[in-house]
């Protein structure tokens, strides 16, 4: 495929990046350090720390992990917690010993974490006590060696730290009781990792960075391995993108989004860190009032999310009466930005809501809009680059263009592999291609639009129907909240659409819902049947989850 898409790149965004312009993330970490010491890293529950504060606490982390703990360069280390302010410092203390980082949703169940441990082979876990009861129903089946144990609290100092540690704990009971045998308290390995040497690791770019998890939709979790290099390269790839549009040291970014997800791993910790930006922590973003009020203290440039994050911020109330006079970028990523959601997006903040394209495998970011589009177009963007696609069919022929077609993705961004699954390795990586079982079409100018996941498309009576384009109908109803479309079993058809529908407006029916899909779909494509739910099922990056819809 022609990479037509390079004519369309803005003023200032090169073809190719230099993917070894750093020999590994410690590189950037010890620039940015360097460039902006005083300035905060970091906001969380109203406590900031710096870039400095970050550098000694990092390094005293790496250096407890190094001489107390006897961890070397290669042993992985499973991180389990939310967005505060020990993420950072447990992240960068990990990659500055020489360590890999295991990223563990904290809201994993036993089976899920156990499998993940012993699959990664952590010798160590840093998790907050919230979660200790999951890790202490699997202790006796895993093979760590060290238990590290932070609370909410643990850095936000001696007084506030202690209320929120007490408020977590007594008032709102969301500390389990648990029975953990071994463990160290989190502060504890800053105080004595302070006083211990520190040895900088020699690591190069092939060194694997993270083992991160995919999330398991189509049977067990695989481990994508993510080098140094590839980290590296994905952010020169950022860069390439938003130097023209980003200034170094004064950028804001709002992450509501867990930084153990690999969107906003790379789009808001590593890049803005890289740019000398400021990070906002939203620990608990489902608290759409609480978040709102967060985000009317903080005057933010630049904020990331998923369509449902935006959708929630749309209609929760107070959103619209913030101040938008400082934000530039909006960009949405993870599932399909929704171009009711989208629209609306721009007419409140004044700012478009970019989309762009990723996956965990490539650490994540393929394609992003360009900054000088002026509104939302539907389309995930241009590729990164230093990135070609290609799309071909069930035969790995290319597809003509404007055609549909699985998209592939070769770059220096994609992961070396999956850990201890050869085969699994095999099916999606061929020839330096990484097959990614999206269906995606390009456009004259070189932009991608993602039709549909592969295995969640239906077929009605041979008809290709993406539940995506349903979806967007759907939403653009002003009285639904919130839709997924699936497909389900019919004798005349093969598979029907069901769509699941939130309502924003309690008189909204089901006849409603047909009829207007009507009016905007082709007559095979328009829902057969019509499920209201008060709430839709989400990932904790808030996607739907369309996989138990179908049940």
């Amino acid at each position: 495929m022609d990479k037509v898409w390079l004519k369309r790149y803005p003023s200032g965004v090169p073809a190719e990046i230099n993917a070894d312009h750093y020999p590994s993330l410690l590189d950037i970490f010890e620039q940015s350090i360097a460039q902006y010491p005083d300035k905060t890293a970091f906001i969380n529950m109203g406590k900031s720390i710096s870039y400095t504060d970050l550098d000694q606490q990092s390094t005293a982390f790496a250096a407890y992990l190094q001489t107390k703990l006897g961890l070397v360069k290669g042993d992985a280390v499973a991180v389990m917690m939310p967005n505060l302010l020990q993420y950072p410092i447990v992240i960068m203390g990990i990659l500055r010993a020489g360590c890999v980082v295991v990223n563990v949703n904290p809201l994993y169940t036993p089976r899920e974490l156990e499998h993940q441990l012993n699959d990664s082979k952590a010798k160590a876990i840093v998790i907050v006590e919230n979660f200790a009861h999951t890790l202490n129903a699997i202790q006796s089946k895993v093979q760590l060696e060290h238990v590290i144990l932070t609370k909410m609290g643990d850095r936000l100092g001696l007084l506030k730290g202690g209320i929120v540690n007490f408020v977590v704990k007594h008032i709102k009971k969301l500390v389990p009781a648990h029975s953990l045998s071994k463990f160290v308290r989190f502060n504890q390995t800053i105080d004595q990792g302070s006083q211990l040497q520190y040895t900088k690791p020699e690591l190069n770019g092939a060194d694997i960075a993270f083992l991160q998890y995919t999330g398991g939709t189509t049977g067990v979790s695989k481990g994508a391995m993510l080098t140094h290099r590839n980290m590296v390269a994905n952010l020169e790839q950022v860069s390439g993108c938003l130097d023209s549009f980003l200034n170094k040291g004064a950028e804001n970014v709002v992450t509501a989004l867990p930084l153990y997800h690999i969107f906003a791993l790379t789009a808001n910790f590593f890049t803005f860190f890289k740019y000398g930006g400021t990070n906002l922590l939203i620990t608990n973003p489902r608290d759409m009032p609480g978040f709102v009020k967060e985000l009317s203290k903080f005057p933010f440039t630049a904020i990331t999310g998923v369509n449902t994050l935006f959708n929630g911020l749309l209609n929760t109330p107070g959103f619209a009466e913030l101040d938008f006079s400082k934000l530039k970028l909006s960009l949405g990523g993870g599932m399909a930005v929704q171009r009711p959601v989208a629209e609306r997006w721009q007419k409140i903040t004044g700012t478009r809501l970019v989309e762009g394209y990723g996956l965990t495998e490539c650490c994540p970011l393929v394609t992003i809009s360009p900054y000088d589009l002026k509104s939302f177009n539907g389309s995930i963007g241009l590729p990164a680059p230093s990135t070609d696609i290609r799309l071909v069919d069930d035969d790995g022929v290319d597809v003509a263009p404007g055609e549909p077609g699985e998209m592939l993705v070769q770059g220096p961004q994609v992961m070396l592999g999956y850990l201890n699954r050869p085969e699994e390795t095999s099916k999606v990586l061929k020839d330096g291609w990484l097959f990614t079982g999206d269906i995606a079409r390009m456009d004259e100018e070189g932009f991608f639009y993602i039709v549909d996941r592969k295995k969640d498309m239906i077929l009605v009576s041979g008809f290709n129907v993406y539940p995506n384009e349903i979806e967007e109908v759907v939403a653009m109803s002003e009285k639904v909240l919130e839709v997924a479309a699936v497909g389900v079993a019919n004798d005349a058809t093969g598979e029907a659409v069901k769509v699941f529908v939130v309502k924003k407006d309690a008189s909204l029916t089901e006849q409603e819902v047909i009829q207007h899909c009507r009016q905007h779909l082709t007559g095979y494509k328009v829902p057969k049947l019509v499920e209201f739910r008060t709430e839709l099922p989400k990932t904790n990056v808030g996607k739907i989850l369309r996989r138990e819809l179908r049940g």
